[in-house]
């Protein structure tokens, strides 16, 4: 649904409510409802969104990362990680590199020099996952300068990817601005 990279992020939960209604075997396939969960704060819902996703699709990155992220607003970082959701080897080396960051710990700052000179999208992803590592840490302002960092970047602000207009909505939901 696009009402969530508009920034209505209420709407967009309701929006995938009445299609589990409609149809309540979507529901471990829409990833993109956990995601509009967290930027409600509705951190046990998002997490039981991205467990029932991960059920469905066991080698997904993303969705347990975005588990933890979840997890860790409810228990903290260690207890986060004592319940996190292991996934299959993802091909995409970028990601790889930030589920052992969220998995095992680590310096997300390796993750984003990492991919420094990556084009395409890795650099984006590694910038905005090195941010969500740092907000799970409840460090905003690094998470602010890693996530408004991956919005500039020729993929955050081109692809036209879901991803990249969820890092754009991140920064509004945290009244961040993409200026200066």
């Amino acid at each position: 649904s696009s009402v969530a990279l508009q920034g209505d992020v209420a709407g967009s939960v309701a929006e995938f409510d009445r299609a589990i209604e409609l149809d309540p075997r979507q529901k471990a396939y829409l990833w993109q409802r956990g995601l509009s969960l967290y930027y409600l704060d509705r951190f046990e819902d998002a997490a039981e969104q991205f467990r029932l996703d991960v059920a469905a699709n066991p080698n997904d990155t993303e969705e347990s990362i975005w588990c933890f992220l979840s997890e860790a607003q409810l228990y903290g970082v260690d207890g986060a990680r004592n319940r996190f959701l292991e996934v299959g080897l993802d091909r995409r080396p970028v990601m790889r590199e930030a589920y052992a960051l969220f998995k095992d710990g680590g310096d997300p700052e390796k993750l984003a020099s990492n991919f420094s000179s990556s084009s395409g999208g890795e650099l984006f992803y590694a910038s905005l996952y090195a941010g969500l590592y740092y907000e799970s840490q409840k460090d905003a302002d690094l998470a602010k300068s890693h996530i408004v960092a991956a919005c500039k970047t020729p993929y955050g602000s081109r692809s036209g990817d879901y991803m990249a207009s969820l890092a754009v909505v991140h920064c509004q939901c945290r009244n961040w601005t993409l200026e200066g």
